[in-house]
């Protein structure tokens, strides 16, 4: 069976082998210096300027909502995965959606100020599949309303825009290291800041809120990664130039096998990116196909996802107003199988059962 996405796990023993100082140590947890290591090579192989990796990648989302002391009203976008809405509803603020771009499926940015009240504390936007959002003009709008940006980067490993790591925007970014990540510890992530007191707030609120073993801050939760999860990091990262390759090469593959069907659009990258083709996903001209396509690949035993699906502004708890382009392209969108064990032989089959089903 192929699926959407497969962890790409290093050699057992190579694992091993960086947990082992750990073991020996009998500290597996309370950022050991394998969780220190990981940090670094992070921060200076992508030039960030401050890290703390963390056990999950939604955690972080919260700690910045909480770090940053934020209430009333969030805008977001609609077109993300739950955690990104329920992080704002979870932290008793008002998730505030603003439609999509049609062409890049980041928030647009042209209907983010016509939603800003009074109660607006914050803009938290989502780089889909790692596709850069605006981030020049998202910073103009903050800066002009005295707002606080957060990007939600799960998908956004590796990727620069213009020439620079696209974790160093915004106030807090946030990244995904969950397995089936491009990057990944099993489970985890990690938030940056490019301000230095900021950082020291989510560090404080990332571990019970401790200064020392017996003072505290303030609130905090625990957030922290174990050692286990770092050392997968470690086996894995050696891996990333070939990784980012062989994805770049699977993307690439199925671009140049479907691009000339006009029954099918695809996600446009933004200009100045050095893009990590996290995801190949394709819109459809119509629900009933995806559904269709869906249909015949699961009897050949392909599995891929609809992601995002359904548009967040439908989701009970979180229903707000209509987003046509959202929910338009939420049940039009399909993700195909990408990832590192793919074969280009598999990416031609996946291709050839879409358009033959569609024609």
């Amino acid at each position: 069976m192929i699926h959407v996405t497969k962890a790409f796990l290093p050699k057992q023993k190579e694992y091993h082998n960086i947990l082992k100082s750990a073991w020996d140590k009998h500290w597996i947890t309370n950022r050991g210096a394998l969780v220190l290591e990981l940090e670094d090579k992070i921060k200076t192989t992508y030039k960030i300027s401050n890290i703390i990796a963390t056990t999950n990648g939604t955690l972080p989302l919260q700690i910045a909502i909480k770090a940053l002391g934020l209430s009333g009203e969030i805008i977001t976008t609609p077109f993300s995965y739950i955690a990104t809405a329920s992080t704002i509803a979870w932290e008793n603020c008002k998730p505030v959606f603003v439609d999509i771009d049609s062409e890049s499926f980041n928030i647009d940015v042209s209907k983010i100020e016509e939603k800003i009240t009074n109660k607006t504390s914050a803009i938290l936007a989502t780089h889909v599949f790692g596709n850069p959002c605006e981030v020049d003009k998202i910073e103009v709008i903050a800066k002009k309303h005295n707002l606080k940006v957060i990007y939600d980067a799960a998908h956004c490993f590796g990727v620069n825009y213009k020439g620079k790591s696209i974790f160093n925007f915004g106030d807090v970014s946030t990244c995904s290291f969950h397995a089936t990540k491009i990057f990944h510890t099993g489970e985890g992530g990690a938030m940056m800041t490019t301000d230095k007191d900021l950082y020291d707030k989510l560090y404080y609120h990332h571990n019970f809120g401790h200064n020392g073993p017996e003072d505290f801050h303030g609130i905090g939760i625990n957030a922290k990664m174990s050692e286990l999860q770092a050392a997968m990091g470690l086996a894995v990262f050696p891996y990333m130039d070939s990784i980012f390759s062989k994805r770049k090469l699977l993307y690439e593959s199925y671009l140049s096998n479907l691009k000339s069907n006009s029954l099918l659009k695809f996600q446009k990258i933004t200009e100045n990116t050095d893009y990590n083709c996290a995801y190949f996903p394709v819109v459809f001209e119509s629900e009933e196909l995806v559904l269709k396509v869906i249909e015949q690949l699961n009897k050949e035993g392909i599995f891929p996802r609809r992601y995002f699906y359904p548009s967040l502004n439908t989701v009970g708890y979180l229903k707000g107003e209509q987003m046509p382009i959202a929910e338009s392209i939420s049940k039009r969108i399909l993700c195909l199988p990408l990832f590192f064990d793919l074969t280009i032989s598999e990416v031609n089959r996946i291709s050839s059962i879409i358009l033959k089903t569609i024609s």
